[in-house]
């Protein structure tokens, strides 16, 4: 008569649980951008300037012909993006594949936009913006989380 032996291995998390895991931190992620791009379209709207410190790069950022495209503000179009992809992580944490679809692409278009921005204030405005830089940190966190995140399960969904 054979024992089993007792399992030292740990237990596993099921992939379903570990991709609503990543999904909910991509969402925290994404809220953070939510506001500040918020904020800062607020500001643009309102024609108030945004408190940075003692620094006038922020102001020679954010008050430049690239801080708009025709009369909408740049950071408005980044509260909408980061609020479509803390919507798609929402959808694809409770497992609807297609989110997950859109989550990627969306991440890619800002991570593209992000990598414009920054060539803009390094090339062209040889200046940088504290919020624009906070902004292009979240993006490449999702971006990180899009390239590492984990495989869907096989189930149809």
């Amino acid at each position: 008569m054979k024992l089993a032996k007792p399992s030292s291995a740990k237990p596993r998390m099921s992939r379903s649980r570990l991709q609503a895991i990543f999904y909910t931190v991509a969402a925290v992620i994404s809220l953070l951008g939510v506001a500040e791009a918020t904020y800062l379209t607020v500001l643009f709207l309102s024609g108030e300037t945004a408190v940075c410190g003692q620094s006038a790069d922020c102001f020679k950022v954010l008050g430049s012909s690239y801080a708009k495209i025709g009369p909408v503000p740049v950071s408005g179009l980044g509260a909408l993006a980061y609020f479509g992809v803390f919507s798609f992580a929402t959808f694809a944490a409770f497992g609807y594949s297609q989110a997950r679809k859109f989550f990627a692409w969306t991440v890619l278009a800002m991570f593209l936009m992000t990598l414009w921005l920054l060539f803009v204030q390094a090339f062209r405005l040889h200046a940088f913006c504290r919020y624009c830089l906070f902004s292009a940190a979240l993006v490449f966190l999702l971006t990180g989380l899009v390239v590492a995140r984990p495989a869907a399960d096989t189930g149809t969904n």
